[in-house]
């Protein structure tokens, strides 16, 4: 192995240590990770019945809202580490840091050596990356399973061989079996690298690409099918589907719910319905202010310091002083401080209800009726370059969007380059138009997608540039300072809109003099390379940011300075939790040793906790997010006089069927709560 070798083999491995670093650092701060899945891994070590069906409590009442092989892997990792927060985000981890070598070794393939060494840089610097593979979200795992799949059709596109296209399928499937329609979304980048890049006949690649299509359904299919073929009563109930089968749940919840309007439908929301007890329609905004008015200053003012959810207040011009929490009104992109209980918002409109705005509800953070939207903005061809999506992974992205247009005209350069343009430049293209479309359920999160798409495309971009450099090209090194500059100003503008300004950012346009004045001295390499480590410092500095502060367990998410700043996760106080000191857990298990279940809760958002402290069942009445229709009253009732339950908590999202069985046939329990709700003896 020669020096030209070796080189960039230890660039790679100190990659891979600044990967498994800043994955690692301050990695005690997860907790529990996202509870509602890790709660699920308790449940799914305590039988292989739970093991099977991705069980959501060890009751085995209601699975998971999405497949099995993420969490089959976090429960394997579980098994021998112990359930907590870190055992299960670690299989998450490990694929972050294999994702290093892997990508830098498949667009070299096509791009060269450099493409590949930048590829990984960016992708190991991209701030959503290392938030998502930090947490128990399947994302990052599914992301690795993609990148394997490009392999093999990388492999296929090389060799026309038909056993390397059905791996490709393989390994998509099974992707699909981590997140469902998700794994889908480069495939057709897949296909078209097959299709255009293969040494094959037109006919033969048909036939290929067909019998890998119905191996990647037969895959993606499995699980599905032998569950919906179990009879309901040998099997929990599908959560978040709203007919009890996982097809259901694929092309609902996990389906329909995530396009929105793309489907010409007007529900952006789809899937199950969470229950709700204000009388208002749940698939509603739960505030609707006065066309016209817009809230006082002083409101918004309250505000501008705090997150979605905190607890504010402020004083009103005629003395009188308003208690509330921060909201995002539809229409509008600031927060603003509402009454809390179904007041009237100052200037017009009515303040959320109490059920309303749940994160686990489609509606939460509906703004003009989009889900989510204090995450990802509204839809639109600049929802990746605005806040609040533009940090998860955009700090790159108009030199990676430039990048893709010079590997079209780089062919003369690398004779791979348009393979790699169908691959990694279809990837991107094809995430950036479907996340900037869609109004439906859409995470931060999610933008891991693109990590991989768009280093490669920052390092085709590069690797076009300093080929065209070592032709004699003069103008190439002014394309350089026009896409590096475009894309610092970029970075200015989205620093200005989370107001994170800092003094050493000056250090940036004098980085980029720099390398204009080594352009003009004709120090080619020096000037590329000190032209992309002057964009490349705000990645790095935000995706420190990322780890060293405290982050949303549950949603994982780039780091964000409102939130961060409060110290933690976003408070939730439309879905309370029983607190760790009201004494209920002693009181439940001193109570209930004769009797299966510890407590009946509205939703996972109350029970979760309960299972990972005491490893008990917990029955999930409304699934994940109170909508699922687990059990009636009827239930209920035969549960209890079978002996395997006595208590309930009744909460603001309970179903009113239930809330009104439990007024009639059980007793209140003089246990404190608080806004968790109200406990029932039901024996």
């Amino acid at each position: 192995m020669n020096a030209k070798t070796r080189l960039p083999l230890l660039f790679v491995l100190l990659l891979m240590l600044l990967s498994l670093g800043l994955h690692l650092y301050n990695l005690e701060s997860i907790g529990n990770a996202n509870e509602y899945y890790t709660a699920a891994v308790q449940s799914m070590l305590q039988s292989w019945h739970n093991f099977f069906f991705v069980a959501a409590e060890p009751g085995g009442s209601v699975t998971v809202d999405k497949p099995p092989l993420g969490l089959w892997v976090q429960a394997i990792f579980a098994y021998f580490l112990g359930v907590s927060g870190v055992s299960v985000s670690l299989p998450n981890i490990l694929a972050g840091v294999f994702s290093v070598p892997l990508l830098y070794h498949l667009v070299k393939k096509y791009a060269g050596v450099l493409a590949g060494l930048i590829a990984a840089l960016v992708m190991t610097l991209t701030p959503v990356f290392l938030a998502t593979n930090r947490n128990n979200t399947m994302d990052g795992f599914l992301v690795f399973l993609l990148l394997l799949a490009a392999w093999a059709f990388i492999r296929a596109t090389e060799t026309a061989q038909t056993r390397w296209l059905l791996l490709g399928a393989v390994l998509v499937g099974l992707g699909f079996n981590v997140k469902m329609l998700q794994a889908f979304l480069p495939l057709p980048a897949f296909y078209a690298l097959y299709f255009w890049g293969a040494r094959a006949g037109w006919g033969r690649k048909v036939l290929q690409l067909g019998l890998a299509t119905l191996l990647l359904v037969a895959v993606s299919l499995s699980w599905a099918v032998a569950v919906d073929l179990t009879p309901a009563e040998n099997r929990p109930y599908i959560g978040s589907s709203e007919d009890n089968t996982v097809l259901g749940l694929i092309l609902g919840h996990n389906g329909a719910s995530r396009l929105g309007s793309l489907l010409g439908g007007d529900n952006p929301t789809g899937g199950n319905k969470p229950a709700s007890t204000s009388g208002q329609s749940p698939s509603q905004p739960a505030s609707q202010p006065a066309a016209g008015r817009t809230p006082p200053a002083q409101a918004l003012a309250a505000c501008q310091t705090l997150a979605l959810g905190d607890a504010c207040s402020f004083t009103q011009g005629n003395g009188n002083t308003i208690s509330g929490v921060c909201i995002t009104p539809p229409a509008s992109n600031q927060l603003v401080c509402a009454p809390q209980s179904g007041g009237s918002l100052p200037g017009g409109g009515s303040a959320p209800a109490e059920d309303g705005g749940a994160p686990n509800r489609p509606d939460a953070g509906n703004n003009g009726g989009t889900p989510f939207s204090q995450e990802t903005g509204s839809p639109g061809i600049l929802r990746f370059f605005t806040s609040p999506l533009s940090k998860q992974m955009s700090w790159l992205l108009p030199f990676a969007l430039l990048g893709t247009l010079l590997a079209l005209f780089a062919k003369p350069v690398q004779e791979g380059m348009h393979k790699a343009l169908l691959l990694w430049g279809g990837w991107l293209w094809i995430c950036i138009v479907f996340f900037s479309a869609i109004s439906g359920i859409f995470h931060a999160y999610y933008a891991i997608m693109l990590a991989p798409a768009l280093g490669a495309a920052v390092g085709m971009g590069a690797s076009a540039l300093w080929g065209w450099a070592q032709q004699g090209k003069k103008w190439w090194g002014w394309l350089a300072a026009a896409g590096v500059g475009g894309t610092l100003l970029f970075q200015g503008f989205a620093l200005w809109q989370y107001n994170a300004w800092a003094g050493w950012m000056l250090l940036l346009p004098l980085l980029f003099g720099l390398g204009v004045v080594l352009l003009l001295l004709q120090r080619k390499a020096a000037a590329l390379g000190v032209l992309l480590a002057s964009m490349l410092l705000i990645p790095l500095y935000w995706s420190w940011l990322t780890v060293a502060n405290p982050a949303d367990h549950n949603l994982p998410t780039a780091y964000s300075p409102a939130v961060s700043a409060e110290g933690g996760r976003m408070p939730n106080p439309s879905q309370p939790r029983v607190s760790s000191d009201s004494g209920l857990v002693d009181f439940l298990q001193a109570n209930t040793q004769d009797v299966e279940y510890l407590l009946a809760v509205p939703s996972s958002q109350q029970g979760a906790e309960l299972v990972l402290q005491t490893g008990r069942p917990v029955l999930y009445m409304g699934g994940f997010g109170g909508g699922d229709e687990v059990v009636n009253s009827q239930d209920l009732g035969a549960m209890v006089q079978n002996g395997e339950l006595r208590f309930v908590l009744a909460g603001k999202n309970t179903q009113p069927e239930i809330s009104a069985w439990l007024a009639s046939s059980c007793q209140p329990v003089p246990q404190n709560l608080g806004e968790a709700g109200q406990l029932y003896r039901c024996d």
